[in-house]
């Protein structure tokens, strides 16, 4: 599920580390302030942007049985994309995962793209940019060379300066049950999301899916709503789900 590079293996796989770039007060997707004044959650924004570590996580298994099928068919979808696709998707139809933290104001993006690792054929990953796209197969088109073009040994580059964007990484090695990402500063109020390896599961294959948030922007009802919208476009509409609503 990480996106593979001609070449790759997992052998002799080292534990590395990277710095991003922290991202610019602003983004080319739009966007607008939050009033924060009439905000029904300003009390848990002042009192959680003041945490040393303000971030909460939450691991689940999502069925994944019909894409996992139609992915191992003759001329099927990519898993690693559609996967991706629907994490995209799900995270630009909850608005809490589009909220970035400004300084004391809280930012919401109109829409934001996601960022993958992927995997280089020495064994290195890189970063990758991915737009959302209104149907998979648009999103495919664009998402495919982009990673090709990822996987090229080269200089690292982060992909994302600025934070319109959600984090996505997967570990197809392992069937994790829980996961935790680096954390840049207080400031870094940007989602990370995680997919393990897929396994079967009494008949049934399980994903299990990691979702990392700032709690001064987003709350436990939101990580469900992600969750929940996320397993539905997994679990069969991502063939004509949208990335905004």
């Amino acid at each position: 599920m990480l996106g593979w590079c001609k070449g790759s293996t997992l052998s002799s796989l080292r534990p590395g580390s990277l710095r991003r770039k922290e991202p610019e007060p602003t983004s080319s997707s739009g966007g607008r302030y939050l009033e924060l004044e009439t905000w029904k959650r300003k009390e848990h924004f002042e009192l959680y942007r003041g945490f040393a570590n303000p971030f909460f996580g939450v691991c689940v298994e999502l069925d994944v049985s019909d894409l996992w099928h139609r992915t191992r068919a003759p001329g099927g979808p990519s898993f690693f994309l559609a996967s991706v696709f629907s994490a995209l998707g799900a995270a630009n139809a909850v608005e809490a995962f589009r909220a970035r933290i400004r300084g004391d104001r809280v930012w919401i993006h109109d829409q934001v793209a996601i960022t993958p690792t992927v995997l280089r054929a020495d064994q290195t990953f890189a970063f990758v940019r991915l737009e959302p796209a209104a149907t998979y197969s648009e999103f495919e088109k664009r998402g495919a060379p982009a990673v090709r073009e990822a996987c090229r040994i080269k200089p690292l580059e982060a992909s994302h300066p600025t934070d319109d964007v959600v984090y996505q990484t997967t570990l197809p090695w392992v069937r994790f049950t829980s996961f935790s990402n680096a954390l840049k500063g207080a400031d870094d109020s940007v989602p990370r999301v995680a997919f393990g390896k897929c396994s079967e599961d009494g008949g049934r294959w399980k994903l299990p899916v990691s979702v990392e948030v700032h709690h001064a922007v987003v709350d436990g009802i939101d990580v469900a709503r992600f969750l929940d919208e996320l397993e539905r476009t997994l679990h069969g509409s991502w063939r004509r789900a949208r990335t905004r609503r």
